[in-house]
């Protein structure tokens, strides 16, 4: 099946359907696809969205990179708690959003050698080309 992780609705499916699921994505709200894919994701060498700081660091702009992280945590939360217990009363069982984006078989990424920085990358996340744009006349 392939979904889009941003509503984890086809995520729900494929686990109902018993399907192997390819998620396709740009960036994932949360830097959910680290935690999914047990990617390694520190603070201390990979930079935050938003944050305007590139890989190479000092320690203060590693601890400013650290605390502009936490608030993920909770609005990660806020935001898929609709649709984890979606998914908890469709497959009558209790699920996270996290348990099913665990499922998901490939990680297609739309990441930009000028754009993103370099991070680290586990073997089921495949990296495809970057930022589509269309020609103007």
């Amino acid at each position: 099946l392939f979904t889009d992780p941003v509503l984890p609705c086809g995520q729900i499916l494929a686990e109902h359907l018993s399907l192997p699921s390819v998620v396709f994505l740009r960036v994932m709200p949360c830097g959910l696809e680290f935690e999914a894919t047990q990617c390694p994701n520190p603070p201390s060498y990979v930079p935050r969205m938003f944050t305007g700081l590139t890989d190479g660091m000092s320690f203060l702009q590693r601890v400013k990179n650290l605390i502009l992280d936490i608030p993920n945590y909770f609005l990660c939360d806020f935001f898929f708690q609709p649709y984890a217990k979606l998914a908890s009363e469709f497959l009558q069982r209790d699920v996270t959003v996290l348990d099913l984006f665990r499922q998901a078989s490939i990680w297609l990424l739309r990441l930009d050698f000028a754009l993103d920085h370099p991070r680290p990358l586990m073997p089921n996340m495949v990296v495809i080309g970057g930022v589509n744009c269309a020609h103007k006349k």
